[in-house]
């Protein structure tokens, strides 16, 4: 059960984040998370979320805030990333997860995933929209098998620019 917790919350933070090229300003971004599986992250032991904890640790990650069904995180967006077309930097080489079939048109973009790593695979797609140059919402829809057991989840995500300087966040490598 802990495992299957584990690989929820990580394929749910790692494929949810959703960032574009043009219409994105450098810096520091939050970026809010909501699905009904970070709504059982309350029911998780208090020495198994220490666990998780420690897992991202040694991975060089740090879970985000969860509370409310949604994880609330900072990203500091270089400029060069900023400057990409279509934001793959958030799910390539990450979980075993590749993007394939990127598209972008105008101020919206479109992606497949695919994921397969020793605790889940599965397939999903991820689509967003930047409404200004600090602001996205998007959504994601991820169709796994965690730990031998099917896993159908959807995620809906805002970012907001928070400002130009990423003091204390280390950019996504």
């Amino acid at each position: 059960m802990r495992t299957l917790f584990i690989s929820i919350i990580f394929s749910l933070v790692l494929i949810t984040p959703s960032l574009a090229h043009q219409h994105i300003r450098p810096g520091l971004w939050e970026i809010t998370t909501k699905s009904d599986l970070l709504a059982l992250v309350p029911h998780i032991p208090a020495e198994q979320m220490q666990q998780l904890n420690n897992f991202a640790n040694r991975y060089g990650l740090k879970l985000p805030k969860i509370d409310n069904g949604a994880a609330t995180s900072h990203l500091c967006i270089t400029p060069e990333m900023a400057q990409q077309e279509i934001p793959t930097y958030f799910y390539e080489n990450r979980s075993g997860c590749t993007v394939q079939n990127a598209t972008r048109t105008g101020n919206s973009y479109k992606m497949d995933l695919v994921c397969s790593n020793q605790h889940f695979q599965g397939t999903g797609s991820a689509h967003g929209t930047f409404t200004n140059p600090e602001n996205f919402s998007g959504s994601t829809e991820f169709d796994s098998t965690v730990s031998g057991n099917p896993i159908f989840a959807t995620a809906e995500t805002v970012g907001r620019w928070v400002g130009e300087r990423c003091v204390a966040v280390n950019p996504l490598q």
